[in-house]
This record gives structure tokens, sequence and C-alpha cells, in this order.
């Protein structure tokens, strides 16, 4: 009886750290985006802080929260990005991810835009 008390000491407490740290998430100070201009057929990485805003061609992308998965799980990024044109449209308004990039990008008649990472 008394060595399984001690084992619930340990394995308790282990397992408690296991599922808790499966979803930590590290803040990152910046995210790294890619962009495609569809007509030039160029892209370019674009580094964002977060917090801040920038003006590429017609668009006007502000980075709202950079975040990196748990060191202990597999390496993955996540952005909350605002993307407006020119005119004040909102085009795009969500969470990305970089390991999943068809899931939640940015597909628009002119760009296509996607996170590389958050650094």
């Amino acid at each position: 009886m008394n060595i399984l008390r001690k084992l619930c000491f340990v394995v308790i407490p282990l397992f408690l750290f296991v599922s808790i740290s499966a979803f930590a998430y590290i803040e990152q100070d910046a995210a790294v985006l890619r962009v495609m201009d569809k007509a030039a057929g160029k892209t370019k990485l674009l580094h964002i802080k977060v917090g801040s805003n920038i003006k590429h061609d017609s668009l006007n992308i502000k980075v709202q929260n950079c975040k990196k998965s748990d060191p202990f799980d597999a390496e993955n990024f996540f952005v909350f990005l605002e993307i407006y044109t020119k005119a004040d449209e909102r085009i795009f308004s969500g969470w990305m991810n970089r390991n999943e990039p068809g899931q939640n990008p940015l597909q628009d008649d002119t760009y296509d835009v996607w996170l590389e990472k958050c650094e």
C-alpha cells in the first residue's frame, strides 16, 4: 500500500504536467508572412511586429498575435491577422496555422498570404 501511495505522488503530478504543457504556447514578437502577387508571379517575405501593421502594394496587414507551439510538441506557429485593401475593405480576419496552410489562408484574386513563422 505504501508503494502505491508513493507511486501516485509521482505519476499524478507527472500526468498533470504533461497534459497542461500540451496546450502551452510561447508568445512571439513578430510574424514572418509570405505574400504572393499572382499577377506579377512574385513572392515576398514580410516581417511584421505584433501590434503593428504594414502596407504592401494594395494590402494593409495588421498582426494582432503570434504564437509558437510548446518546445516539447511538434514545431508549429499561429498568427492572428487582419488584412485590408486600400479601400479599407477587410478581406481577412482570423488565425493562420503554419503547419496547415490550406486550412485558413488568404486567397484573394490578386494575393495569397501564408504564415512562415513567428520570431
